[in-house]
């Protein structure tokens, strides 16, 4: 066999590696396209939320088999809080969430099953800010048993009474006893006048007499 013969069996066979090549990588490419991935979620990834959601649903690129699909939620101190209600609609998984009271980071967790592809597993997490509440302090009724019947009866508790209630008593006490020292100060006035005026009038019959 000669050069030329060598030369053409050469170039043959690295034609057909390449195009072996080519063949490969496209089905390699072609394969990535159409493998199974999530396309929509709601809640979205990474979203902050005032309002609770009643549901989580997850959404795949492909449709999905009805039974060996697993989508859960748990909140921040690792207890699940979906219902357990799982429900498949084509391409999409929904699952029922309690009412959700505690605030921070929950995390929703996926296994989603196709009949072409492997199985899609994930998780990611949204933020749920519960609302704040402020209650009213309640009133504790005292409670005193029937003198007659021996039933014990609520009686709510007199409120305290008020500083202005203190205060008029205080200033009418003080009225009182300003009122009181002046009435004795002009019945002992009155009776000094008095004592006065009859040793006034004495003096004046001894003066007459003396003449």
């Amino acid at each position: 066999m000669n050069k030329a013969h060598w030369a053409g069996l050469r170039t043959l066979v690295a034609t057909i590696l390449l195009f072996g090549s080519v063949a490969f990588s496209s089905m390699a490419l072609s394969s990535s396209a159409w493998a199974n991935t999530l396309t929509e979620v709601s809640p979205a990834v990474g979203s902050q939320l005032i309002t609770a959601p009643n549901a989580i649903s997850v959404s795949a690129a492909v449709s999905l088999l009805d039974q060996g699909n697993s989508l859960t939620v748990t909140d921040p101190n690792g207890r699940q809080v979906d219902d357990g209600s799982l429900t498949i609609n084509d391409n999409t998984a929904v699952v029922g969430v309690k009412p959700l009271t505690v605030s921070g980071i929950y995390t929703v967790s996926y296994t989603l099953l196709s009949l072409t592809d492997d199985p899609l597993t994930g998780s990611y997490t949204f933020m749920y800010t519960a609302p704040i509440t402020i209650t009213a302090p309640s009133v504790s009724p005292s409670v005193s048993p029937s003198p007659q019947t021996g039933v014990i009866d609520t009686v709510a508790t007199p409120a305290p009474a008020t500083t202005v209630d203190s205060a008029a008593t205080v200033t009418v006490w003080v009225f009182v006893g300003i009122a009181t020292l002046v009435a004795l100060f002009l019945l002992w006035y009155a009776r000094m006048i008095w004592v006065q005026f009859k040793k006034s009038r004495r003096a004046s019959a001894k003066k007459r007499g003396a003449k």
